[in-house]
């Protein structure tokens, strides 16, 4: 009789096969047989590997080892030593070398890589996203059903609450106190909104989550629509995000057909149907008024709020609009109970956030871990430092409306109110690493042109503003600007914050206004010498010496 006790997953993914996976994948079939393992260890593939660079990757469960670049005179080590011995293999593991002490005791944790705790990323790579059966294998619509024949509405929405679940796409507000509002509101029909329109320069998560698991995604808005009420849902997609589309509609199909989604789903009285909408690249949908215009068939143009979508959403009805990385979160809430969910992270901060990390790092990607960590961490365990052995300037997080973090910030803990306190929102989850030959003239610049080419026009403030701060900034990247116009930034900067109709008016100036308070001389450096510091913009080289990293 077969008792399996470790499981070898070897990664094979187009960048894994080019480097010899599949030999390594026969390899260890032929030493786990040698070594008479067979009926104990068993060997599969990971199908999606972005979250790592270094290929093949190989992932030992349950210790969750893992073990990268694997070549395939590697293999005969890993299974003398870790399978037959149960000795990890220190010198072959991905990313050891730059662990710290204080976390290490982290590794290991089941479906995480080093210092990860994996809870909305827990069976992206290890499942087959295309197959229903994989999902319901690892725990797959355990929640919905639970909610479905376990628990009343209001209670799920009660358990969503206790877990201190936040938003995840950038304004943290209590996702359970959201449902609360919708459920309580007169009117029919309702509706759940998927926001997969993940246009925010530098964050590439929802996409990751729907391509590496999307039946969590249809999960959670099941869930969400038997908890208000609703019968009807939409995910709108970035039309940029083909795969993403497929996968979800593919999805779709597999669970109706399941008896999972569609009519009286488990069995029972409840109905809910997911309908998939592809966005036409607007960055500006990503708000969602614009997005629930555009879903209506309109121009994609936010609105004023209040009403917000809550009383006043899709069609003029009770609407919960939800992004992606959130309702991921929601399955595991009910399967393992609000208490678990909370003791993953803080008090104040629940549960775990997914990062892209970007930037003069030696490593980017995707990484999931608990709230606490600290950007120096994120730099030196999960980017393998800085590239070129660079001093870090700076990181700017949240996307391209995130706010500026110096280096002198690097230590603060990672969660919504250390973040706040300091000044600093986490937003998107998108980390920009920015070391000391990065201009702030040059980088505002960029930001500032994205958003000038963004915006809607349908408010001066913004329309103006964007346009007004993005030539004074190049004016001053050629050597061309003055000391009055740094008054006139922050004049311009602080109308659009306040009196802009949407998130992209309000926050478009926050990088430039972090610039400025964190890293003004070197700004005004290009004003009073006609000097950048660093020789990215298209004035006179220089150096001086009295410009430092913050």
């Amino acid at each position: 009789m077969k008792v399996i006790r470790s499981m070898v997953l070897v990664s094979v993914d187009q960048a894994s096969l080019e480097h010899g996976a599949e030999q390594v994948f026969h390899a260890f079939l032929e030493e786990i047989e040698e070594f008479g393992l067979s009926d104990q260890v068993a060997v599969s593939t990971i199908r999606d590997v972005s979250i790592h660079e270094d290929v093949p990757l190989v992932i030992v469960y349950p210790d969750a080892a893992v073990y990268a670049p694997v070549k395939v005179e590697d293999v005969h080590t890993i299974v003398e030593e870790h399978l037959f011995k149960g000795n990890i293999v220190p010198s072959l593991l991905a990313m050891m070398h730059e662990l710290v002490p204080e976390i290490a005791w982290m590794r290991g944790r089941r479906g995480a890589l080093p210092v990860q705790k994996r809870i909305v990323l827990e069976r992206a790579g290890i499942v087959d996203p295309g197959s229903i059966e994989d999902y319901i294998l690892y725990d797959g619509f355990q929640a919905l059903g639970k909610a479905l024949t376990r628990m009343k509405p209001a209670e799920v929405i009660a358990e969503v609450e206790k877990s201190g679940l936040q938003g995840r796409g950038g304004a943290g507000f209590p996702t359970g106190r959201k449902w609360s509002f919708v459920a309580s509101t007169p009117g029919s029909p309702k509706y759940v909104i998927c926001n997969a329109d993940e246009s925010e320069p530098g964050t590439f998560k929802d996409r990751l989550i729907i391509e590496g698991d999307p039946f969590s995604v249809i999960e959670a808005m099941t869930i969400t629509g038997y908890a208000i009420g609703a019968h009807q849902g939409y995910i709108y997609i970035r039309g940029e995000y083909p795969l993403a589309y497929q996968r979800i509609e593919h999805a779709i199909e597999q669970a109706e057909a399941h008896g999972l989604l569609g009519n009286r789903i488990f069995g029972t009285d409840f109905n809910f149907h997911i309908h998939p909408h592809a966005g036409a690249g607007a960055y500006i949908c990503g708000e969602e008024t614009a997005l629930i215009a555009s879903l209506e068939g309109k121009r994609g143009m936010p609105r004023a709020r209040p009403p917000y979508p809550t009383t006043f959403g899709l069609f003029g009805k009770p609407t919960v609009v939800n992004n992606v990385e959130t309702l991921a979160n929601v399955p595991a809430i009910l399967r393992n109970g609000a208490v678990w969910y909370r003791d993953v992270g803080s008090p104040k901060s629940t549960g775990t956030k997914v990062y892209t990390i970007l930037g003069n790092v030696n490593f980017t990607g995707l990484i999931e871990v608990p709230p606490g960590i600290t950007l120096r961490e994120v730099i030196d365990i999960y980017g393998k430092g800085m590239k070129n052995d660079k001093r870090l300037k700076l990181v700017q997080t949240g996307g391209s409306s995130g706010t500026i973090a110096p280096a002198s910030l690097q230590d603060t803990p990672m969660d919504f109110d250390s973040f706040r306190n300091a000044g600093v929102s986490l937003g998107s989850g998108a980390l920009l690493v920015c070391d000391e030959d990065t201009c702030v003239v040059d980088l505002a610049k960029v930001i500032l042109r994205f958003f000038r080419n963004e915006c809607c026009g349908k408010c001066t403030p913004c329309r103006i503003g964007t346009l007004r701060l993005y030539e004074i900034m190049n004016q001053i990247s050629k050597g061309e600007g003055s000391l009055s116009d740094l008054a006139e930034v922050k004049k311009i900067s602080e109308a659009m914050s306040e009196v802009s109709n949407c998130g992209l008016g309000q926050t478009a100036s926050t990088a430039l206004r972090d610039i400025l308070k964190y890293f003004r001389e070197e700004v005004e450096a290009h004003i009073i010498d006609r000097v950048c510091p660093v020789g990215a913009c298209p004035i006179a080289i220089r150096k001086p010496e009295y410009l430092s990293v913050a």
